[in-house]
């Protein structure tokens, strides 16, 4: 097969190599048992009665029309905005410990958006709890601002790291941000978000010397107090125990490191128990590889490869120092792997058939998950040229065994071609039943955007869109 007369689009069903020549097992039998929303729904409703059982106690501490000044308004909003901080910084920290429930009911990719999103409200509740409360303890002592603030910093127990706890999270705050997020390096991006566990613990003990809802000995101290434990032990598990027990179990090691194309490589796992890793196509583990130079580092990567009991496969793209180094790995290397996360995946699906949409190294998940789908699946993978198409062996073995329709799209984004198979009308005429489809997209950013938008403005709905990102 030859890419040469293809400029826009071209259709292959081709070739039987099912893994690029390496042994596995058969490809599984269609029909993944859903995974419905119920969980996740479940999880939201969890949600929102928390938080209104951290605001509850001072509804019931405050008497009607005890709020008869500007000041007790604004001290009275500056209790309102530390209860909700205090339980928004809870559900933070909740979302990032990795328990698996949260895994596999909301997902690492939806996770880490609610957690970008979540975050931007949590540090408006603490700057609002910090302003409003200085402006009306000041009015309330007639002090100036700045007097306000000496005097709570010198007479107020547990208020020096409170403040500290506010400044972390002030800085975490502005690097979530994505201007400053992008020009960050991850590793330095990812240590600066790690101090807030220590604005967890250095903002606990102020909200019971303090806190006029918590100060007393009762039923709210120690609910609020057990909602603590809760999410520090599932910290514990979710970030210790449970990586601990999977890594000592399956010893993964680095088999082979294989070249897809001259910026892509593969990277083949082995280890013990395989079969008994619950994972499916389309998820990704956090790899922590530990050589020399790459034992302090964790980076996500999607399996490029659905379970076969035999090896684990992730492909990766050469974009920087880290993954650059992931070339010279030496088989043998030990690997501690976190996971499986995500619900990309055939389970998670609503509808009985699928459309996949790749861009570049972004055929990796949805390589693995074609081999879950059942058949009948579409797949449009954009390219700029035919060398960076990755794995098409695979994806024509794939095309063939699962009866899986492959469309190759080559050409920069500004082709007359590309241009018109990712329009709303060259999206109908590959795939007529589009809008009854789930569609998954993985790719660049640009490539993700213009597709979400063809797609929506074809009538596919939103629900039926899964989007495979791990940026914050």
């Amino acid at each position: 097969m030859t890419y040469q007369d293809i400029t826009a689009t071209g259709r292959r069903t081709g070739t039987t190599s099912p893994y690029g020549g390496r042994s596995a097992a058969p490809v599984p039998p269609p029909g993944l048992p859903r995974r419905g929303p119920g969980g996740r729904r479940a999880l939201a409703a969890l949600f929102w009665l928390g938080l209104v059982a951290a605001v509850l106690p001072w509804w019931l501490d405050t008497p009607a029309g005890s709020l008869s000044g500007t000041t007790d308004l604004l001290t009275a909003a500056g209790r309102i905005t530390g209860l909700v901080a205090g339980y928004l910084l809870l559900v933070q920290v909740l979302m990032m410990s990795r328990v698996g429930a949260l895994e596999r009911w909301v997902g690492g990719e939806r996770l880490s958006r609610l957690h970008r999103d979540l975050g931007a409200t949590l540090l408006v509740a603490v700057l609002a709890h910090l302003s409003l409360i200085v402006v009306g303890y000041a009015g309330l002592e007639r002090k100036s601002l700045f007097g306000e603030v000496g005097s709570l910093l010198g007479n107020y127990e547990d208020m020096v790291s409170a403040f500290v706890a506010a400044g972390i999270m002030l800085v975490v705050g502005l690097t979530g941000i994505r201007a400053i997020r992008t020009v960050l390096p991850y590793e330095l991006w990812y240590h600066l978000h790690l101090t807030s566990y220590a604005a967890l613990l250095l903002g606990f003990g102020h909200q019971f010397s303090n806190g006029a809802q918590l100060f007393e000995p009762g039923p709210v101290r120690t609910g609020w107090i057990a909602g603590y434990l809760l999410v520090l032990a599932a910290l514990v598990w979710g970030r210790v125990l449970a990586p601990l027990h999977f890594n000592l179990r399956h010893r993964l090691q680095v088999a082979d490191v294989v070249a897809e194309s001259p910026d892509t490589i593969s990277i083949y796992l082995t280890g013990r128990r395989l079969n008994q890793i619950d994972m499916l196509g389309g998820q990704y583990f956090r790899w922590r590889f530990l050589n020399v130079g790459g034992w302090w580092q964790s980076h996500p990567f999607s399996l490029s490869a659905a379970a076969n009991g035999r090896w684990l496969r992730l492909t990766v793209k050469v974009v920087g120092t880290h993954t650059a180094d992931l070339r010279d790995l030496r088989p043998g290397t030990r690997v501690w792997a976190e996971g499986p996360s995500g619900t990309f995946t055939a389970a998670h699906r609503t509808r009985e058939r699928a459309l996949l949409i790749a861009g570049g190294s972004g055929i990796a998940p949805l390589r693995a998950m074609l081999e879950e789908l059942p058949p009948g699946a579409a797949l449009i993978y954009r390219a700029r040229n035919p060398a960076d198409v990755l794995m098409h062996q695979e994806l024509d073995w794939l095309a063939q065994a699962r009866q899986t329709s492959v469309w190759y799209v080559i050409g920069s984004r500004n082709d007359p071609g590309p241009r018109q198979v990712m329009s709303p009308e060259g999206l109908r005429r590959l795939v007529p039943d589009v809008t009854r489809r789930d569609v998954y997209l993985c790719g660049p950013a640009g490539l993700v955007d213009e597709a979400v938008r063809a797609l929506r403005r074809t009538g596919v709905p939103r629900r039926q869109i899964h989007l495979a990102t791990f940026e914050l």
